[in-house]
């Protein structure tokens, strides 16, 4: 009886290894049939800022793409405010199902750890990179009034009329660069707070605030129509569309760039079949002429896909030194 028993035994744990490699292998076979049949159903994207903004409308036209590729629609849902927070966070808590995706920038994914006491989401842990989407050409303009056309003129007005020029800048390096300037050549100018992309463009034209950095979408037709002059470009990106303005390095500044980019991303814990498959539909996409020349080159944004590795990679190093640019800026986390 006993040798029977353990015979019994020993036939069901002979069972067990077969039936763990049977579930093992039925559930790797399930990893690539689920990102071969997704979506079957409409897939969600959150953007950071509100409607109209440069993601929206390049998620928008994204989406009309990838309906073509996915035989679904792809609904846009703008979370804007709290620095990007509130957005980066609703993705952060979604379900990671490949359901929903995300746009976010930088500012989200490498400066406001740095910024607030209380992130509400990790920004190294909570969500997955899928894909860079572009680089946001930014550029140092001023109110054309003022009669300025470089930085040393702009230096030399303000130390003629201390205490009398303000500036508007909307992220750490931004406003480490315009502290760097004003330590360094002696300038007189004075930072106000950034609430926002068409505010900020209103304050330059009313002369109230007429210094700004910006990205060049926001104010080429401004700067076209001679209402803004730009002085200096703040990513070291050659503008085609004003490639007369120097660089940051060619004025003598040597400090970190701006580091200013829209990226995709999904919640921590999508599977990664469907990650590797949207990062890379959407660098097929950004690859086209057509479409980089219309929905990207036209509005000055620089494309930037690449695949969720070396998107995770690109943030590691740059989240080291948003942690300097954010120190050296004199901000204290709020």
């Amino acid at each position: 009886m006993i040798y029977t028993q353990t015979m019994t035994t020993g036939n069901a744990i002979m069972r067990i290894p077969a039936l763990l490699l049977s579930t093992v292998l039925g559930l790797a076979a399930a990893a690539p049939a689920a990102a071969q049949d997704w979506p079957a159903r409409p897939v969600k994207v959150i953007t950071t800022t509100s409607a109209g903004g440069l993601s929206d409308i390049f998620m928008r036209a994204l989406g009309e793409e990838l309906r073509q590729k996915w035989g679904q629609p792809l609904i846009v849902e703008n979370r804007p405010g709290g620095s990007m927070n509130l957005g980066t966070r609703a993705c952060a808590d979604s379900t990671p199902d490949g359901y929903t995706i995300c746009i976010t920038n930088a500012d989200a994914m490498l400066y406001n750890q740095f910024l607030f006491k209380n992130l509400p989401f990790n920004p190294e842990t909570s969500l997955q990179p899928v894909t860079n989407a572009f680089h946001l050409i930014h550029m140092l303009v001023v109110n054309s009034q003022l009669g300025v056309k470089n930085i040393d003129e702009l230096c030399a007005l303000s130390k003629a009329k201390p205490g009398t020029l303000s500036y508007l800048a909307p992220g750490a390096p931004l406003v480490l660069y315009m502290e760097t300037l004003k330590k360094e050549k002696g300038c007189d100018w004075v930072r106000v707070p950034f609430k926002g992309g068409g505010e900020a463009v209103n304050a330059i034209m009313s002369g109230s605030t007429p210094i700004g950095l910006f990205g060049e979408g926001n104010v080429i037709g401004n700067i076209q129509a001679g209402q803004m002059t730009p002085l200096v470009m703040m990513n070291n990106i050659r503008s085609p569309n004003f490639p007369k303005v120097p660089l940051l390095t060619e004025v003598g500044y040597n400090g970190p760039p701006s580091k200013s980019w829209y990226g995709i991303f999904a919640p921590a814990g999508t599977p990664m079949p469907i990650v590797n498959r949207v990062s890379k539909e959407i660098g097929e996409i950004v690859g086209k002429p057509e479409f980089r020349d219309r929905h990207l080159t036209a509005r000055s944004l620089v494309p930037a896909a690449n695949t969720p590795e070396q998107f995770a990679d690109d943030m590691k190093r740059e989240r080291v030194v948003a942690e300097k640019v954010v120190k050296d800026a004199g901000f204290e986390a709020q």
